[in-house]
């Protein structure tokens, strides 16, 4: 089940509300969302230091990117928080935390090699014949060795089952010199059996690519002395170090997500401010609320808000005749757009809308 939050950051100047007290504006701004909406909890904002209009333009179109790559590497990091927990939300809402670095995204790379290197060694002592290792299978005493003959060479070949009939008739003339009948069958599963075929070393290149047109897979196998323990011990200490880097990157990713959405929701601070300034002028009186909603009652939340505020857009927002909001005024609009005032969704108010996932 998704936790996604929905969020509202709206500024209101403080004459929304008959004695343009910013408490009664906060109160004004609570009733317009409504309850059953959302939550609206006061927003504070420093007073920041105001420039030029010029120079406000400018920080409004940097801000905007800003925001766009903060909100990028939130979603990142959750995801790389998705993939730690394997998509338990309940245990991600317990590591999204706000408030509460090493370098990330080298720590999940690390993650992510260290489970794909124990998945293949998990694979390969549990999978079929074309694939796992042959160490608990095959019995070393049971086969030629490269330097037990000087001309012949012994292959291993996993064989599909449904083309064991066609292996056992052609082997012996997929290529010159293969030993007549030296086939032997050292063990099967229900999906491939495995057969070493004895050929003679200068023609074994040429075999084992035959092999491989038909469909068989030639099968590589290391003497070594202990190999099903050295084996067993490589797969513990996999395992241990994909808990290790995992605990790591579960703690990092933590700190990173809170780190990120905190950097994030600064940028909206400012944002807000500098927005507020452009829109309502000097002197900055205005209010700053924060809504809590879900996605679900975010519409109706917004529609409130567009319905109660919408005259402070003058020329740019009017209603038809049944009172719904609508933008009335193209060239006003047009050249609100430009100054940096408005984006594809324009408001009469100052608002910006955000999503924790």
């Amino acid at each position: 089940m998704s936790r996604t939050q929905k969020f509202f950051l709206v500024s209101l100047p403080t004459s929304i509300s008959p004695s343009s007290n910013r408490d009664d504006a906060l109160t004004k701004l609570r009733s317009s969302v409504s309850t059953d909406c959302g939550t609206t909890y006061p927003f504070a904002i420093p007073s920041f230091k105001i420039g030029t209009l010029d120079a406000l333009v400018q920080q409004a179109d940097d801000l905007s990117k800003l925001s766009s790559a903060c909100e990028g590497v939130v979603g990142k990091v959750a995801d790389s928080l998705r993939g730690l927990l394997e998509g338990d939300e309940e245990k991600i809402a317990q590591q999204k935390n706000v408030n509460d670095h090493n370098d990330l995204r080298s720590k999940f790379n690390q993650y992510s090699s260290a489970k794909t290197a124990l998945a293949s060694a998990q694979r390969s002592r549990t999978g079929n014949l074309s694939q796992r290792s042959l160490t608990s299978v095959v019995n070393p005493n049971n086969i030629l060795k490269p330097d037990d003959s000087e001309y012949l060479q012994q292959h291993l070949i996993a064989v599909p089952t449904q083309l064991i009939k066609d292996f056992l008739k052609s082997y012996e003339t997929l290529a010159p010199m293969v030993v007549p009948r030296s086939s032997t069958l050292l063990a099967k599963d229900d999906e491939f059996s495995l057969y070493a075929v004895t050929v003679f070393k200068k023609h074994s290149a040429e075999f084992l690519h035959k092999c491989r047109e038909k469909r068989w897979t030639p099968r590589d196998f290391k003497f070594t002395n202990g190999g099903q323990e050295e084996e067993d011990k490589e797969s513990e200490r996999l395992q241990k170090e994909e808990r290790k880097v995992w605990g790591e990157a579960l703690r990092l990713g933590r700190t990173g997500y809170s780190d990120a959405c905190m950097a994030w929701i600064h940028v909206l601070a400012l944002r807000v401010f500098v927005e507020t300034v452009l829109r309502y002028g000097l002197p900055l009186d205005y209010v700053c609320g924060l809504v809590k909603t879900t996605p679900k009652l975010a519409k109706k939340a917004k529609s409130n808000l567009d319905s109660a505020y919408s005259e402070l857009g003058g020329n740019a927002v009017g209603r038809d005749k049944k009172g719904r909001v609508q933008k009335d005024d193209s060239s006003m609009s047009a050249d609100m757009q430009a100054a940096g005032q408005m984006g594809e969704d324009y408001t009469a108010y100052v608002f910006y809308e955000f999503e924790i996932v």
